[in-house]
């Protein structure tokens, strides 16, 4: 029978790579990857292998007597406990290391972690034992077998990279041309401490000089703060070690401007749950408790692939699915590997990138008008109610908020004090509701109405309205009818009925989830409203409700042992954020100009956040253009915000690249990447499995845990003159004692005598934390030599015994042996409830965010979730600045199962999927004249890239789904020239794109920066209008 001939789709499909990626996807993605499939990685392909039934594979680390349960140990080799850093879930591995080389050859997962097992063992359990319970013994391993995903896996080359840093760099020549010299630790440390002429183009102030905290930034704008807040501090992967950072950055040099990477990831998320849960300062979030709930929403976020835990929320979806006890509904622009049309108890419903909020408020709307809330909850109007009732939390649904817009109490709930009951600010102030149709207060009846309105007379005589929190969201979502929310989110009116009864009829075992989506123009409000839909349900604290998660055992705070919080000298950040965060705009001296001026204060002249935290977004823009202030020098760590935040690129890499806006730049770092190859140093920093640091788990887990890592292999980079592996924790400490600044050198770490001790290496700060953990509670038992042996902590030893106590020692080797401490999941539930719960009263109205001013206009922000469609910074629609009729199409990101935005390095992975094809719908394509394997440019008001057409009905109409992780340009990508020799690279890492080389800058602004969202400052990628051509 002769071949049929070849798709003539996956033909086109395979020929248009060969253009797609900018640099040739077919040859700079596929060809590397083919040849490896011909030859095999190791180049051992068509070879004998050494053994007729194993092949090539490793010697076993142990071998364990399948009668007798007897396990001996490889010689030369060991399993130690540790993190994996592959992605942000942070799952507790245990790692397989070759003692002889000072390699790891493989890793799984740990059995005593909750995120890397589905009932994880209790921590008292010996090492041996919890080593035999993952293997063929009793069939243990296939019981509950712990394994770590694919990109666990293949991240551990990052040890071996060939385009790690292993030396202190400086530039040479301009920023960013990629030239650069080797120095020695020393020399980097005196050059950027104490300045000078660093790089012949004049003077650079160092960091001694910048740590002034008695002069005035700017003495017409005293709150800015002193002139130590001109260097800023930023990080994104931590590695389990911030709170060393923020020791340096805080509290020893004490600059106001030290930020996460939060706001070009999940701050719109976490700020809109925060405004649910009465908690907009640290914006506390939940999940669901996957395995006793029976429905949920995901929206905007795919479980499989987002979400944070990755891989448990992954696997016990899939566990629920197998077992039918869970139906769920994946709302999302994309079809994704959670979903399929194959199974009645899950699907997926497309939405219009951008548009959650409109969604989310039509279910809202639909489960007021049709009783489909948790009435009896939400009627609880204090604790005393709560406590009778026999429930763990209440809401605000019933308290009455002044609604009258001219008076000066507009927005804040009407309390005691309003009415000459109280003190006002006193415990006795509480809130008022209706109750029996007269006003009470709040903590002195056991229910009251939801929905009220009517005129008060307040004690000062004045009359105002009053209206429930419960009727002001009543009121907002039905600021506009089904049929309209329908046509703004692209989901058909019946299927929003459906989902809503749907999500009703399961009571307060239905839950909803938005972690890792969200990044839209309407961000914010979108989050407040999908998780308002878990409040209306009432399940907060309840077992198949929303879970709070049980916390970590933090080691860094004042603990029983150590007080890592606290340390002579300690000193605290004053003035501004750059920002512009957590601080008034009203109270702003630029406010008080223009209003002693007769001026309209408002717009001003960029935005000020009074409720978001300190943004990335924002900082790095406005300290380049100095708004509020200028910066003076620059510290990143690990941080990549040219490729991760949309648009940033284009608004200030021609600024990054002068030395007249931007003295000193410093990286810390194990790679250059996109925004690093802009700094003036570069300090070698170590990887996975090579640090030392502690983590918890992002909510993911019901119980209390802690997860604990140290360098179980040696640092390959340079060493200092004290013998120290250079890195990101010997540079902050050598920094801070050339300085003298407080916290670090030899009297720095109260313990709790009051004595004080030394943090001159990593594991002063690091194991004393440990110690705290240890002791916490019930102090753990000490470790035997087996669990020595057995959990891979030998080399660990000897730091323990010339660091820490002789009490300390065996406690914390019980810690590092079992890789952290986690709480027995027996603990977890008491009875119906969640045995950690959430105890402030949750917000259907949120006062803080109700009273906030948009610093645009002037005028207040809805306390209560709303509706927008997206918005730039003037408030003015995105559509009516960026036309349908001009940019037809909205492009989107989500989640890769394989890469992260640092991952492509792994040749392992990009042997899976070495590029990412855009995903259109075949609608799109008809109209656009593409065809499945097509190449296409997409262009959008900021830039345009170049990829692969990947055509099918698995996106919702209208838009262009892009992975994430892909389209780099350094890590590795293009070469780079030190000490005169020009390094290797690997072409192909640059295959596919990324959707942030299509954000843009905010064409509203004064003050230069890329499109963000409202409230929170986050950056917008979902939903960059763009058109599309074949190429």
């Amino acid at each position: 029978m002769s071949k049929s001939a070849q798709d003539p789709s996956r033909r086109r499909f395979l020929k248009g790579a060969a253009a797609a990626g900018g640099a040739a996807t077919f040859a700079v993605g596929y060809a590397d990857p083919l040849a490896k499939m011909a030859k095999g990685i190791t180049g051992s392909a068509g070879e004998k292998p050494h053994h007729n039934i194993h092949g090539n594979s490793l010697t076993p680390e142990y071998r364990v007597d399948l009668d007798t349960g007897e396990l001996t140990l490889t010689p030369d080799q060991r399993v130690a406990f540790t993190i994996c850093y592959g992605c942000t879930t942070r799952c507790g591995v245990r790692v397989r290391v070759d003692d002889t080389r000072g390699e790891v050859l493989r890793v799984s997962g740990n059995p005593y972690h909750p995120l890397s097992a589905d009932d994880h063992l209790p921590m008292r359990t010996p090492v041996a034992d919890a080593l035999r319970s993952v293997s063929a013994y009793g069939e243990q391993g296939q019981i509950n077998r712990s394994t770590a995903c694919a990109r666990g896996n293949a991240m551990m080359s990052q040890i071996t990279n060939p385009f790690r840093v292993d030396h202190c760099l400086k530039r040479v020549g301009e920023r960013g041309s990629r030239q650069w010299q080797k120095i020695s630790f020393e020399q980097l440390i005196e050059e950027i401490c104490e300045g000078g002429d660093l790089f012949s183009e004049g003077h650079v102030d160092g960091l001694r000089d910048i740590r002034d905290h008695d002069t005035l930034i700017d003495p017409n704008n005293p709150e800015y703060g002193p002139k130590a807040n001109q260097l800023m501090v930023m990080e994104a992967t931590d590695y389990g070690r911030s709170d060393l950072l923020k020791r340096f950055t805080l509290n020893a040099f004490a600059t106001r401007n030290y930020g996460h990477h939060g706001a070009y990831c999940g701050l719109a998320f976490r700020m809109g749950s925060g405004a649910v849960m009465n908690n907009i300062v640290t914006n506390a979030h939940v999940k669901p408790d996957i395995q006793n709930a029976r429905f949920i929403m995901y929206i905007g976020c795919a479980p499989s692939q987002a979400g944070n835990p990755f891989k448990r929320q992954g696997r016990l979806i899939a566990q629920a699915r197998a077992a039918g006890t869970l139906e769920y509904v994946v709302v999302d622009p994309a079809l994704n590997a959670a979903t399929s049309h194959a199974a009645d108890n899950n699907c997926w419903v497309p939405i219009r990138p951008g548009t959650d909020s409109a969604f989310a408020m039509a279910i809202i709307q639909w489960l007021l008008d049709n009783q489909g809330y948790a009435s009896d909850f939400l009627a609880l109007p204090g604790k005393a109610a709560a406590d009778a009732a026999g429930e763990t939390t209440h809401s605000n649904a019933t308290h009455l908020v002044i609604d009258t817009y001219e008076h000066p109490r507009r927005g804040y709930f009407l309390r005691a004090s309003d009415l000459g009951l109280a003190e006002a600010g006193s415990g006795a102030d509480t809130p008022v509701v209706v109750a029996n149709d007269e006003l009470a207060l709040s903590e002195e009846v056991m229910t009251a109405e939801l929905f009220a309105e009517r005129p008060v007379e307040l004690a000062d005589g004045t009359t105002v309205t009053v209206k429930s929190s419960l009727t002001l969201l009543n009121e907002s979502a039905h600021e506009y009818d089904l049929d309209t929310y329908a046509e703004h989110c692209g989901i058909p009116k019946a299927k929003i009925i459906e989902l809503a009864s749907r999500y009703a009829s399961h009571g307060r075992k239905a839950a909803v989830n938005c972690h890792g989506g969200m990044m839209s123009g309407n961000g914010f409000y979108a989050a407040f409203s999908v998780q308002m839909l878990n409040l209306l349900a009432g399940n907060y604290n309840l077992k198949g409700g929303s879970a709070v998660g049980g916390g970590t055992y933090s080691g860094t705070g004042e603990g029983p042992r150590y007080d890592l919080a606290n340390f002579p000298g300690k000193r605290g950040p004053k003035g501004v954020f750059l920002s512009r965060s957590r601080f008034p705009y009203e109270k702003s001296s630029e406010y008080q100009r223009k209003v002693d001026a007769d001026e309209n204060p408002y717009p001003a002249k960029a935005p000020w956040r009074s409720l978001a935290p300190p943004t990335l977004t924002e900082h790095l823009p406005s300290a380049l253009d100095g708004y509020p202030y200028p910066i003076k020098a620059l510290i990143g760590c690990m941080a990549n915000p040219i490729y991760g935040q949309a648009g940033l690129k284009g608004v200030i890499v021609d600024k990054l690249k002068d030395p007249k806006r931007l003295g000193l730049f410093v990286a810390v770092d194990g790679f250059i990447n996109e925004t690093n190859r802009y700094a003036d140093y570069i300090v070698p920093d170590s990887v996975m499995y090579e640090v030392w640091g502690f983590t918890g788990a992002w909510k993911g887990t019901l119980g209390k845990l802690t997860t604990a890592c140290w360098p179980i292999v040696e640092p390959r980079q340079k060493k200092t003159a004290e013998g120290e592996p250079v890195s990101m924790d010997s540079f902050f400490i050598a920094v801070a004692k050339r300085l003298g600044l407080p916290g670090f050198g030899d009297n720095a770490i109260p313990d709790a005598q009051g004595n004080l001790h030394p943090l001159n290496r990593a594991e002063d700060y690091y194991l004393r934390a440990a110690a705290n953990i240890a002791f916490q509670e019930e102090p753990l038992p000490e470790a035997d030599d087996a669990d020595i042996a057995h959990g891979g902590i030998a080399p660990l030893l000897p730091k323990i015994a010339r660091t820490l106590k002789s009490d300390e020692r065996a406690r914390v080797a019980y810690l590092y042996a079992r890789g952290g401490r986690f709480e027995d999941a027996s603990e977890h539930f008491i009875g119906e409830k969640l045995k950690y719960q959430w105890k402030q009263t949750l917000c259907v109205y949120n006062e803080s965010v109700g009273t906030s001013i948009d610093t645009t206009n002037g005028l207040p922000n809805s306390g209560v979730p709303c509706h927008k469609l997206p918005q730039m910074a003037n408030k003015q629609p995105m559509r009516e600045i960026f036309s349908e009729q001009e940019w037809p199409l909205l492009a989107f990101s989500f989640k890769s199962n394989l890469m992260n935005s640092y991952a492509i390095g792994s040749e392992r992975l990009r042997m899976i999927k070495p590029y990412n094809p855009i995903q259109m719908h075949r609608q799109d394509a008809e109209r656009f004249g593409i065809q499945h394997g097509d190449t296409i440019r997409i262009e959008s008001p900021g830039g345009s890239v170049v990829g692969l057409a990947l055509v099918s009905e698995s996106v919702i109409p209208g838009a262009l789904g892009i992975e994430h992780g892909y389209g780099h340009k350094d890590l590795g990508a293009t070469p780079h020239v030190i000490d005169g020799v020009s390094q290797p690279d690997m072409p192909w890492m640059r295959a596919g794109i990324n959707i942030n080389d299509l954000g843009f800058q905010d064409p509203t602004r004064k003050v230069d920066g890329t499109w963000l969202e409202p409230i929170s400052g986050a950056s917008v990628r979902q939903g960059l209008p763009v058109k599309v051509r074949r190429v």
